[in-house]
């Protein structure tokens, strides 16, 4: 079986919301409310979900860039959040991230050579020189850049070759685990694809577990084993990527998924729609958090939250009809999704 590298456990960030000469907390964000998943060695679990709904401050939280407000992580069996900031700094050499904007990430009066580097030296695994440079020309040929490309900077590079260097800063610590933050959606599509191979290929090689966090849903099930999909703060459903997407059972997963173009002009694909506008994060809803906006939603919904449960095959759902025979969304006409023209 293979190891389990991370599990995060009731997962929850909340920042407060701060008014009058005082400044005193009158309310809160739930930027994050409860979540909970595992990441095996060599795995990735997608992330997905609409703008504002949480993904990044999971990722953050995780690695402790922004402090959690409850929870437990544990990574190789350890609890983090429990550690003190030297245990942290040890740590990190074991989790890194890639962020979202290949540009602001670097910086720009830095070369490519000093960008890697500096973990190495900071962590002291090699002392400054020929060591270092040795390992950065390793690193970046790694990571499909050339060694000329060591002494040049930034803005020297397209937004494809500076997602390149984000990746090799990222694995200068030979870490186990990464937090990838949208790293193509600022890309173009060709690029996107070279990237992904990449991320993919390391993985192979050096058995790297991934949190991706996206919202495309069509890079999501190309480089994913799994997917979450998060709405409002919370994971609504959970499961292995074929499954979801043969079976989506929440109505906010079947909507998601109805949206993705499908490349064949011969098919008529019906998309479920959604009305409304997002709750907001400080006044969220009671009962099921997405029954302002669901076409099924019961009375159920608006004064009871659903359990976040396993309905079989590792398939989690937070739907109070979700192990039924008869859900009532399924009343849809399905047949008008893949009708021909």
């Amino acid at each position: 079986m293979p190891k389990q590298l991370l599990e995060v456990r009731n997962l929850k960030k909340y920042f407060p919301v701060k008014s009058g000469f005082l400044k005193k907390t009158t309310s809160f964000v739930k930027a994050v409310d409860n979540i909970s998943f595992k990441i095996d060695k060599g795995e990735t679990l997608g992330l997905v979900g609409e703008s504002g709904c949480g993904k990044t401050t999971v990722g953050r939280s995780i690695l402790r860039l922004i402090e959690p407000t409850s929870g437990e992580v544990f990574f190789n069996d350890e609890s983090i959040l429990i550690k003190n900031k030297q245990a942290m700094r040890s740590l990190r050499r074991d989790m890194q991230i890639i962020f979202q904007d290949p540009y602001s990430s670097l910086n720009p009066r830095m070369t490519v050579s000093e960008i890697v580097g500096e973990a190495l030296v900071a962590h002291k695994l090699y002392k400054k020189g020929k060591e270092v440079k040795d390992k950065v020309a390793e690193i970046v040929e790694i990571c499909g850049l050339a060694r000329y490309h060591m002494n040049r900077y930034p803005h020297q590079f397209s937004g494809g070759q500076r997602q390149r260097i984000g990746i090799a800063r990222a694995l200068a610590l030979n870490p186990t685990f990464i937090v990838a933050d949208e790293p193509v959606s600022a890309l173009d599509v060709s690029i996107q694809s070279q990237i992904l191979n990449l991320m993919m290929d390391l993985q192979e090689s050096m058995g790297l577990g991934y949190l991706f966090i996206s919202h495309d849903l069509s890079v999501v099930k190309h480089i994913s084993h799994k997917i979450g999909v998060m709405y409002l703060g919370s994971l609504v459903e959970l499961a292995d990527k074929n499954e979801l997407y043969n079976n989506p059972i929440h109505p906010y997963t079947r909507a998601l998924l109805s949206v993705i173009p499908i490349p064949d002009p011969t098919i008529k694909k019906k998309s479920i729609q959604i009305s409304g506008e997002i709750p907001s994060n400080v006044n969220v809803p009671k009962g099921c958090k997405f029954h302002t906006r669901c076409p099924m939603a019961k009375e159920i919904c608006r004064t009871k939250t659903p359990e976040f449960k396993d309905i079989g095959n590792n398939h989690f759902v937070a739907c109070h009809f979700a192990s039924q025979n008869q859900c009532p969304w399924q009343q849809m006409n399905d047949e008008e999704n893949n009708k021909p023209v």
